[in-house]
């Protein structure tokens, strides 16, 4: 049985109290929210190569799986290492599962659309997880990883905006 990746996060995280406080998250919550962000950002992009008919967005989704695969790989690294105590989740969240799985229902402009909002909803999140752990993580490795890997999130953030427009 496995376990949901949602549960394994501390409830001041999961319900967004960390981050409306500017509170770091946990080692544990960091690596279960940047994988599962990974794995959202690389599912709904491979999505996005076959659904989308607009070349910008099918530009901007391959971008999005050859960095989120890096920083996946990364992530990975600094765990299997044992530089970082933590457990790769095997799922993303329920409610990124939820959103992919409305995403395969769309065609054409309407999944486009619906591709780009998640976009920068997904990013706009990984920016301020990667902003607090970077900031104020407790495991030194992690936190220089977060804040080195933050500003290529935050220029992803203003190409998903830019496509919103």
């Amino acid at each position: 049985m496995l376990a949901s990746p949602v549960l394994a996060q501390s409830a001041a995280e999961k319900t967004g109290v960390n981050s409306v406080m500017g509170v770091a998250p946990k080692t544990e919550d960091f690596v279960t929210e940047a994988a599962a962000s990974d794995m959202f950002e690389i599912e709904s992009s491979k999505l996005a190569l076959v659904q989308s008919q607009d070349p910008a967005t099918k530009t901007f989704a391959q971008q999005m799986i050859t960095d989120h695969t890096k920083t996946s790989e990364e992530l990975k690294a600094l765990v299997s290492g044992g530089k970082v105590k933590a457990t790769i989740p095997t799922a993303m969240s329920s409610a990124q599962q939820s959103m992919l799985d409305d995403l395969k229902k769309l065609k054409g402009d309407d999944f486009t659309k619906q591709y780009h909002s998640d976009q920068e909803d997904a990013h706009e999140d990984a920016v301020d997880l990667f902003k607090r752990y970077g900031e104020e993580g407790e495991n030194a490795d992690l936190k220089a990883w977060a804040a080195k890997t933050r500003p290529a999130l935050e220029h992803h953030l203003m190409m998903a905006k830019d496509m919103n427009k």
